[in-house]
């Protein structure tokens, strides 16, 4: 494959086409990944044992899915966001604002993830698989959200929330109670580390015109945040006595509420350096998984 610029240190169009996609940034990955995982082990509760063999394969299609599917919502945000991304001190180098992709390329791999997420779907029951077809308008329409509304970021916790109820429904055909409970807490903590997330952003956002749910709670965003936090800890609390769940699951969650109540507390009363936001938001990655092992031992012991 051929440089996408001439000269010896130009960068190869392969590893732009991986920064376009985020696959050099994990943490962001992964962080949609952990709420699917969550759904996966705990819907299994629902499900006799001598059928979790059978569920396994499901857990390399939500892998790969989420990967796929991530993958496509960041190269239409981008697409979305070329023309402003060029402005903002974070964003400026990403491929499309600093066309080193052209807009053709941008669109064919968009399309190309999207495909992969829509072969991958077909593994899964009816359910599933509409549930993925209604997921797709609010992944593409979450870069207009943050031109027409207050708070774009709950847009984003709902597409983060559609992680749940398809791998919940992949294993048990349907959508319970509980399902509702860890989709609650989901949209309630994506809605927390993607508050932080914007933070550092808000003067430039504010420039450009965009919304963000930092820019709408302002000096009251860590507030904000400690409460989407603390909301995710209710909606765990109920969900743990409603399946219910064992002493790991507690553990985790006193963990994870620890961390969360230490990240609040930053925000509110610590340094404000742009290097804090990033590090709670890559936190978040840990304690996501902090609770999947949690969730996976208590699942495994109580069934």
């Amino acid at each position: 494959m051929k440089p996408a610029l001439d000269g010896p240190s130009a960068e190869p169009t392969w590893r732009i086409v991986i920064r376009l996609l985020r696959w050099d940034k994990p943490a962001g990955r992964l962080i949609l990944m952990i709420p699917a995982l969550w759904a996966f082990v705990l819907a299994l509760s629902s499900v006799p044992r001598d059928e979790w063999l059978s569920q396994l394969p499901l857990v390399g299609v939500i892998v790969l899915g989420t990967l796929a599917t991530s993958a496509g919502g960041c190269v239409v945000n981008d697409l979305w966001d070329r023309d402003i991304d060029n402005q903002v001190e974070r964003t400026r180098n990403r491929p499309l604002a600093a066309k080193a992709l052209s807009l053709k390329v941008g669109i064919g791999v968009a399309l190309v993830a999207f495909f992969c997420a829509w072969g991958l779907s077909f593994y899964l029951n009816a359910l599933s698989f509409w549930l993925c077809v209604a997921a797709v308008p609010v992944i593409v329409l979450y870069p207009l959200a943050k031109r027409v509304f207050p708070v774009p970021q709950l847009v984003l916790s709902l597409a983060w929330g559609f992680a749940v109820l398809i791998s919940w429904s992949a294993v048990t055909r349907d959508l319970t109670f509980s399902t509702w409970l860890l989709w609650g807490a989901t949209v309630f903590w994506t809605l927390g580390f993607d508050t932080v997330y914007a933070i550092p952003d808000r003067e430039f956002d504010r420039r450009l015109g965009i919304n963000s749910s930092a820019l709408f709670f302002g000096k009251r965003s860590p507030q904000a945040v400690g409460l989407f936090f603390a909301s995710t800890t209710i909606m765990f609390v109920w969900l743990g006595i409603a399946l219910p769940l064992g002493l790991f699951y507690w553990l985790s969650l006193a963990i994870a509420t620890y961390f969360w109540y230490r990240q609040y507390r930053q925000l509110a009363h610590g340094p404000k350096s742009p290097k804090v936001f990033g590090y709670i938001f890559q936190q978040n990655v840990t304690i996501g998984f902090i609770l999947l092992a949690g969730m996976t031992i208590s699942v495994l012991f109580n069934s």
